[in-house]
């Protein structure tokens, strides 16, 4: 009976979520139901899936709508209506259009028009007028009641209670960026459109019997299905299933030569049992799809790396597909497939950031748009966004809003009226979808078309994409491809143009065996001086790194899951650490549970990997494969609130304890498994991070200046870019200003010299840099100031950036006396094109008195335009002398002693004790430019809290774990900076950047005032 009921997925307008409605429904006596969102069709499929659950029979259609004015309703008669709804639904999201005030004739699906709308003549046979109970009163005096064969009750089902009402407001307000005084009545949903009993319903339409005969025949021929859980994806790659068989097993043989010099046994083996359990569930087009997408990424020179746990498959390391050998590594094929695998496997393939979209559209061109979308996902109103977004609606001004956050975070509640109201409702919407966007990664490739299961729109990229998320997809049967994109690759392949432009030299960047023989690679492993690397280059994994002696690939594989945080909290990276150093350690662990320890031998008897949970599952536990899988699955975050991971939970303990195992052994190794979830990495997924560092790795061991510039040019990585210049200034580069004579729009490099890009000067435009270098390379270099006005149209506002970011330096003239200059030659014009002359004209010289300049002067400039400061260190900045001349490398003979010692701020890393208590790591740089860690517990994090960036002294115990030193800071104290005009001298330096030894250039980099440095 009820044609337009709207979920929460009407965004922010609807507040009930489909099971919330359905389980009300048939509290309220109905056995059939329409879900028609405003615009959408996100909640559909999950609505055909779960309705059955509740005996209710499940009708899908949407509301189409012009803003809030309804346009009609369309429902869908059967699968062919919906496509066709998803079409015509998309047609207009992708023009970012509204649907027009009336439809085209539709063969599978009924339009339902508001009353008034439209007239009788106008109906097409598939068409009726919806008329609501509160407009039946009046429908004697109507044209309609000569014309009930039409009409179709209406009402229109989006709250269940008055607070819901007011919950619906909030969301209009929140939607229009409204006060909710200000929200006018257009905008919301008429205060009528409540759930009525099915009873009470029937008795408001008695006087019109064949209203509601038309209402229920209406929905009886309805009827959309879908068979859940069976593969939707492309089915075939080539023209039938045996052919791809046939070509899969032709690729893989073929790389067997490429891949292995002489195949063993083993391989071989390997290789037949992989390509049968594909054989077995159907998975060849999917190989054969990611296949075809690495042909194309080498054709056009793309580097990638296949990751995840597709890295664990014999025939994607025989197809390309990744690069990591799942024989050496011995890693464990039923991670990524098995026979009781429910869903196909799933790959992760990397490009670089500059070329991802290009990958993606050609997925697109090659499987045809109709069949090709990117997965949608929900942008969920999170606790402190609700609280935001709720309190901007009731007027609070920001001061008061972070005051409240704050109250809900530490207390849960507020104590003045206002503020429990705005967290009442913040409350209600809390976790609602706010908005509708991209899945990171996820592409769908449809053996039918994707309108077949939902309407698509188009964001800025515009590639087409679902309007239900990932989960949706796969409880259809539609599995992603995940095509992702990371700087890290760019890196490499930026880095390898340069050294081939700068040195001359071509590096086989796959040529992973020599990669793992070199010394210079096993040298930075040990020393953890692995900055600007993949993967390896942060606190924590240098930190590791260091106390592992990590100086091969398995041991950086194990290290780059022993980092993840699910090995961390469970206990287990420390004990991993001990076992690793202490022989005694492992064979008490061995002795203790020698079952378990067999299985682990490889990691000391300690889960680090995915598999290694699925491993203790089959063999340890004795739960069946599927179940593994099940727990595997819900190890995952999003399918954890699925309550998949719990399901496994009652066997694995009953097993366990039928094997004899004592109970607290179980209960403490299923704590281990339980911590894994969201966090553990597949081993194949290691070991692609690890090759991916290794290539990083070897281009810094080898080529760091070049190496150094391309990370610049890709973003940086962990730190900020001031970083990256002090780590090529220790391998011996010459660090210069932007140029307009030498510097292209990215940062460049020449010998041993570094030319920051003109991109760095921030508030420059992207057309005034485009203009410069093409003016440049049309006409030589700029002879002067003059020279460059006369040749490049530009602002006064832009040519003083350039000025105060050093650009003109090469005149040879101060700054003070070009800017006197620059607002001479442009305070009075526009910029207008510049036209070559026949003459120039000379311009009158001014003899202007002495100005006054301090260097300083060009170090705020530095730091307020690039970010950071080329001309001097944090530690020159600072008042007076150092108040302790320790360096970091004195350390190792203070063991256990109290020191104090000055660092410049690299990074904080917060992080809480098991009481719950707020405790801190701070990493830092000494005067010479080497690295100092400290440790801050809670009692010093409360009395000695971190001031901002810049120079600290700190005070406390020098420690020694593992081989690693730092500090167990007692106290820290923010040193002073110098005031604006103060004389500074420069002296032959170490770090070949002008300044002496005890001044180091990690630049500051500071927006605010003369005495606030930026941390990296």
């Amino acid at each position: 009976m009820l044609l337009n009921c709207h979920s929460c997925y009407s965004l922010q307008y609807g507040i009930l979520t489909p099971v919330q409605l359905l389980g009300q429904l048939r509290q309220q006596g109905y056995c059939c139901a329409a879900l028609t969102d405003i615009n959408t069709t996100s909640a559909c499929t999950e609505w055909i899936r779960i309705a059955p659950t509740y005996n209710i029979k499940p009708v899908v259609g949407i509301d189409f709508r012009n803003g809030m004015r309804q346009q009609y309703i369309g429902i869908a008669r059967n699968n062919t209506g919906l496509r066709e709804l998803n079409t015509y639904l998309s047609c207009y999201l992708h023009q970012h259009l509204p649907p027009p005030d009336y439809p085209p004739a539709f063969s599978d699906a009924f339009i339902i028009f508001p009353l008034g709308k439209t007239d009788y003549a106008s109906l097409r046979e598939n068409e009726f007028v919806g008329i609501r109970p509160g407009e039946l009163k009046s429908l004697p005096f109507s044209e309609w009641i000569h014309h009930q064969n039409k009409l179709v009750l209406l009402q229109p089902v989006t709250f269940l209670s008055g607070d819901d009402f007011s919950t619906h407001r909030l969301l209009r307000a929140i939607n229009n960026n409204m006060l909710l005084s200000k929200l006018p009545a257009e905008e919301l949903a008429s205060p009528d459109e409540f759930l009525i009993p099915q009873k009470e319903l029937h008795a408001l339409c008695k006087d019109y019997p064949q209203i509601l005969r038309n209402t229920e025949r209406l929905l009886s021929e309805c009827t959309v299905q879908f068979e859940f859980g069976t593969s939707k994806n492309k089915r075939c790659f080539l023209h039938s299933p045996q052919a791809d068989r046939n070509y899969l097993r032709t690729l893989a043989e073929e790389g067997l030569s490429y891949r292995y010099e002489q195949p063993d046994n083993t391989i071989l083996t390997r290789m037949e049992k992989e390509l049968q359990v594909i054989y077995h569930l159907d998975y060849c087009s999917y190989f054969l799809i990611n296949w075809d997408l690495v042909q194309y990424a080498r054709h056009k020179g793309y580097y990638y790396v296949g990751r995840g746990s597709g890295a664990n498959s014999l025939v994607a390391y025989l197809l390309r597909i990744t690069d990591v050998d799942p024989i050496e590594l011995d890693l464990y094929f039923e991670r990524f497939l098995n026979p009781a695998r429910r869903q196909p496997p799933d790959f992760d393939i990397d490009f670089s950031w500059t070329d991802r979209d290009d990958v993606v559209g050609y997925l697109f061109r090659t499987y045809s748009p109709r069949h090709v979308a990117l997965v949608g996902a929900y942008n969920t109103f999170q606790a402190d966004s609700a609280i935001r977004e709720t309190a901007l609606a009731f007027g609070l001004p920001d001061d008061e809003i972070t005051h409240l956050q704050h109250a809900a975070t530490h207390t849960g509640s507020c104590t003045d009226y206002l503020g429990r109201t705005i967290l009442q409702y913040a409350q209600r919407i809390h976790k609602l979808p706010a908005y509708l966007s991209v899945h990171a990664s996820g592409v769908l490739i449809s053996e039918e078309p994707v309108s077949t299961y939902t309407a698509t729109f188009l964001p800025p990229k515009n590639f087409p994409t679902t309007q239900f998320s990932m989960l949706e997809a796969e409880d259809i049967g539609l599995y992603k491809f995940d095509i992702l994109s990371q700087r890290g690759l760019g890196k490499i392949k930026d880095a390898l143009t340069l050294i081939r432009n700068n040195r001359g030299v071509d590096i086989d960047i796959h040529d992973l065996k020599r990669f793992k023989q070199d010394e210079q690679i096993k040298t930075l492993l040990r020393s953890g001086k692995t900055i600007g690397c993949f993967y390896v280059e942060s606190p924590a994994m240098r930190m590791l790194l260091a106390k592992l002696r990590v100086d091969d690939y398995p041991g950086l594989v194990a290290a780059s899951s022993v980092i993840r945080p699910g090995v961390a909290k469970s206990g287990m990276m420390r004990e991993y650490i001990l076992r690793f150093r202490d022989p005694k350690k492992r064979e008490e662990a061995q002795a203790r549970l020698p079952a378990l320890y067999e299985l682990l031998e490889e990691t000391f008897g300690v889960m680090v990997y995915q598999e290694d949970v699925i491993k203790v599952a089959h063999l340890f536990a004795g739960l069946s494969l599927a179940e593994a899988d099940l727990l595997r699955r819900g190890m995952s975050w999003k399918f954890k609130e699925r309550n998949e991971f719990s399901k496994v939970k009652a066997s694995f303990f009953r097993n366990c304890l039928a094997k004899g195992y004592d109970a607290n052994t179980v209960s403490e190794i299923w704590q281990q498994i339980e911590t894994f979830a969201s966090y553990a990495f597949a081993k194949g997924h290691s070991a692609s991070y690890a090759v991916e560092s290794y290539q990083a790795l070897y281009l810094k061991a080898h080529y760091p200046l070049e190496y150094m510039v391309a990370t610049l040019n890709n973003g940086g990585g962990f730190y900020q870019p001031e970083l990256y210049l002090h780590e090529a200034r220790l391998h011996g580069a010459q660090v210069e200003l932007p140029c307009v004579n030498h510097s292209e729009p990215l940062t460049t490099i020449c010998g041993s010299t570094i030319w920051l890009g003109l991109q760095r000067i921030r508030m420059l435009e992207t057309s005034i840099i485009n203009s410069i270098v093409s003016a440049r390379k049309a006409h030589g270099a700029f002879l002067s100031l003059y020279d460059f006005v006369h040749r490049v149209e530009i602002s006064l506002q832009q040519l003083r950036l350039l000025i105060r970011a050093g650009a003109f330096r090469f005149t040879g003239i101060q700054k003070k006396e070009l800017l006197w200059e620059a607002h001479f030659l442009l305070a009075h014009t526009t910029p207008k094109p510049r036209q070559k002359k026949l003459f120039d004209t000379e311009v009158k010289e001014f003899r202007l008195p002495a100005l006054t300049h301090y260097n300083y002067e060009d170090v705020f400039d530095e730091i307020e335009l690039l970010g950071f400061a080329v001309s001097a260190s944090p530690f020159q900045l600072l008042q007076g002398p150092l108040p302790s001349l320790l360096k970091a490398a004195d350390l190792a003979n203070h063991i256990g002693e109290r020191v104090s010692i000055v660092g410049y701020l690299i990074h904080i890393k917060t992080t809480l004790t098991c009481k719950g208590e707020k405790m801190q790591f701070g990493t830092f740089l000494d005067r010479e430019g080497q690295w100092l860690d400290t440790v801050h517990f809670p009692d010093v994090v409360k009395r000695f809290p971190f001031q901002g960036p810049g120079c600290y002294l700190i005070t406390g115990t020098v420690t020694c774990e593992f081989g690693f030193i730092s500090i167990e800071a007692f106290s820290i104290e923010r040193l002073p900076t110098v005031p604006g005009e103060y004389p500074l001298e420069k002296t032959p330096g170490r770090w070949g950047c002008g300044f002496s030894s005890g001044q180091v250039t990690a630049q500051p980099s500071a927006t605010e005032t003369l005495q606030n440095f930026s941390a990296p």
